[in-house]
């Protein structure tokens, strides 16, 4: 069953080629499909093209589809082309003649671009909800291991006393700046395309601010011809929001396969977290967070691969834009997945103390030297020179006591600061607001 079809039948090679796996990636959009129809066939009632008897019976079938999407009940069906056209199919089954007006004032085209928003919303809420899960995890490490010290490197290179407060702390704020590009791909997603039918709006008088309302959108894209030409847009704006979590993850991931190398030792984790060898029965290998690695590796190119799938279309809809659920859809699981498997593996991280009492991190005060000597009153060029003559000579002595205490230093984490900036970007989302339009459409 096509929602477009009239006496010809397609070819089923064709048909073959141009469905692909949306059958199984629209399963996804089912619950974001039946929302929007809940919406538009309210609008349709209100503008006078349906009926409330039928505008009742229409409502009562969506909800109780909705209910089985949740339950897990849905599929579709062999022969059905896509969510749409089951949806409409079950609910015409269901409840008669009614269920054939709902298309009515919209194109697959808008039914489809308001879909993927209502899903996008939601995907975005669950990598927001385990980020700040993760992030709590880092900041709660970052206050516990604040006075134990590591090495800081440039360069891999030895270079300044560091800390495990300042390393857990850093990738806590990273989650900040990440979730605040992820926010603009929220504002995108948060405007409502439903109208704007096959690109070019229809001759119903379609009340659109109510659809808006009623899903619980900001505003909507008022240009018909835009809010075609956003999908593809959309797709790489929030695909660059995912891979900014996804470059703080991959980083966070080589920081800890380092750290874990026996050269290094700074942490390690339970033997039932690590994988062993086949032949070595020393090692403790940190396959997880290798995994975590190349997966946001993978996601972090995905930008680049929707753009190269959208680069040079003209405006108006065309097929390759279904090609992008195929990329972007596995991502959201993915990327849930790395962090909460990330913040897993934190919860049994095991540090490391007194790592710089071992000479071989002596030049690691040199600069603490520097300042000591600047401090009571040497030219800090002098200072410097001193220090680096000794160092050559052999008769550099550090002073292992570090004094850091500007903000963001190892005496000063600002970590309170950095949980207020986390939890400022999280509340401006709105998720609130938005579950409880929804939850007002299904009631």
């Amino acid at each position: 069953m096509k929602i477009w079809q009239k006496n010809t039948d397609v070819n089923q090679f064709v048909e073959s080629f141009t469905v692909g796996n949306d059958r199984l990636l629209d399963l996804q959009l089912a619950a974001a499909d039946i929302l929007g129809s809940l919406a538009h066939t309210r609008m349709l009632h209100s503008i006078g093209l349906l009926s409330g008897e039928d505008l009742n019976a229409v409502q009562d079938g969506l909800k109780q589809l909705y209910r089985e999407v949740m339950r897990g009940e849905f599929t579709i069906g062999e022969g059905v082309e896509d969510v749409h056209s089951q949806v409409e199919l079950l609910l015409t089954q269901r409840i008669g003649e009614a269920g054939k007006k709902i298309h009515s004032g919209r194109s697959r085209n808008d039914q489809v671009l308001v879909d993927l928003k209502l899903f996008f919303r939601t995907e975005i809420e669950k990598l927001v909800k385990n980020t700040e899960v993760l992030f709590e995890q880092l900041i709660g490490l970052s206050e516990r291991h604040k006075h134990v010290l590591l090495p800081g490197y440039t360069h891999l290179q030895i270079a300044m006393p560091s800390s495990f407060g300042l390393w857990f702390g850093a990738y806590a704020e990273s989650l900040v700046d990440d979730l605040e590009l992820l926010q603009a791909a929220w504002k995108v997603c948060n405007k409502n395309p439903l109208g704007s039918a096959a690109g070019y709006g229809s001759s119903f008088p379609l009340n659109r601010q109510m659809t808006t309302d009623l899903l619980g959108f900001d505003s909507l894209n008022y240009n018909v011809v835009y809010a075609q030409m956003g999908r593809g847009k959309t797709e790489r704006i929030l695909a660059q929001g995912m891979s900014a979590l996804a470059a703080t993850l991959a980083r966070l991931s080589m920081d800890v396969c380092l750290y874990m190398n026996q050269n290094f030792g700074f942490i390690t984790f339970p033997d039932h977290l690590t994988t062993g060898s086949s032949i070595m029965p020393h090692k403790k290998n940190p396959d997880v967070f290798e995994l975590i690695r190349a997966r946001c590796n993978k996601i972090q190119a995905l930008p680049n691969e929707i753009a190269l799938m959208t680069t040079n279309l003209p405006s108006g809809y065309h097929r390759d834009l279904q090609l992008l659920k195929e990329n972007l859809f596995p991502a959201f699981g993915s990327l849930n997945e790395c962090l909460q498997i990330t913040a897993f593996m934190l919860e049994n991280i095991h540090i490391k103390e007194g790592i710089l009492d071992d000479p071989k991190y002596d030049y690691l005060f040199s600069v603490e030297v520097v300042n000591n000597e600047v401090l009571s009153g040497v030219p800090f060029r002098e200072a410097y020179r001193n220090v680096g003559l000794a160092i050559e000579a052999g008769t550099f002595r550090p002073q292992k006591e570090v004094s850091h205490t500007h903000e963001g230093s190892i005496g000063n984490l600002c970590n309170p600061e950095i949980r207020q900036a986390f939890h400022g970007v999280v509340s401006a989302y709105g998720f609130d607001r938005v579950n409880e339009a929804l939850q007002a459409l299904v009631a």
